[in-house]
């Protein structure tokens, strides 16, 4: 019986896994395909015919993805930089600071993963308004300064550190401070490399509070500048050509995936995430 339910589930997964990689399987193939092929051509996943990386020149020298990537990676960095420090000092309080209504307060907090982030548009709007950042990718930073799935996550990571180590700290005359930054983020970074991961994968992913937060092409990120290439490669019924764009933006956090997905599933398991 325990055999029969180990192959079952083996099965789903081999389906899950088919089903993921078929979008991927296509874009590959027909970035691949010479332009020219037809979307009833593209239909098809069978590697056939001639291939070549015109496709990639063409969408390379039509967009501007060198300063989309350049925007997306400080987007996604500066984020991420603003991100450990907040997560990491919240993350402490609630995991080893004593104060009244400590578990209330952190409840509370956590809320905010139930908001859909759609509806914080307009008020995020109307605060970078009044702040003079619209139309910035500071303006686009901002919301993301604090993350609740950041601080949960510290907070199971710093529990999972013995006391010991803060209490030989504080004998040498630690600070708190020091004590976050030189004994316990060192000792928590699997769990800032998870959370790296995700934050990262998130914000490179982002498009609708790019799009609504920026308006000058200057300021356009991977996903927003993809869609502007993509609509006018679709007038022309440039299959390949979109394809080809795809897969540039995704190709980074593809590659990223493979090289760290054995350290990224540590990661949740060290910090005791199931």
């Amino acid at each position: 019986m325990r055999a029969d339910a180990r192959l079952l589930a083996a099965l789903a997964l081999a389906a899950g896994a088919l089903l993921w990689a078929v979008p991927f399987a296509w874009m590959a193939v027909a970035s691949l395909r010479p332009g020219g092929a037809g979307a009833a051509d593209l239909a098809s996943l069978l590697p056939s015919g001639p291939f070549d990386l015109a496709n990639f020149r063409e969408a390379w020298t039509s967009g501007h993805f060198p300063l989309w990537y350049c925007n997306t990676v400080l987007l996604c960095g500066g984020i991420l930089a603003v991100q450990c420090v907040t997560i990491s000092l919240a993350g402490y309080a609630f995991a080893r600071l004593r104060f009244p209504g400590r578990n209330l307060v952190f409840t509370a907090f956590l809320l905010q993963l139930m908001l859909v982030p759609p509806i914080l548009i307009v008020p995020n709007m109307r605060t970078l308004i009044s702040l003079g950042l619209y139309d910035t990718l500071l303006g686009v930073m901002l919301p993301y300064f604090a993350s609740a799935f950041g601080v949960f996550l510290m907070r199971q990571t710093f529990r999972t550190i013995p006391r010991d180590y803060e209490e030989a700290a504080v004998l040498d005359g630690a600070t708190t401070l020091q004590i976050i930054f030189r004994v316990l983020l060192p000792l928590a970074r699997p769990g800032l490399v998870a959370f790296a991961i995700v934050s990262v994968t998130a914000h490179w992913n982002e498009f609708l509070w790019p799009l609504m937060a920026t308006s000058s092409p200057s300021n356009q990120v991977l996903t927003v500048g993809l869609a502007s290439f993509t609509a006018g490669a679709e007038a022309g019924s440039e299959w390949g050509v979109i394809a080809a764009g795809t897969f540039l933006v995704a190709a980074p956090l593809l590659a990223g995936f493979v090289l760290f997905q054995r350290q990224f599933v540590s990661s949740f398991t060290f910090s005791g995430i199931k």
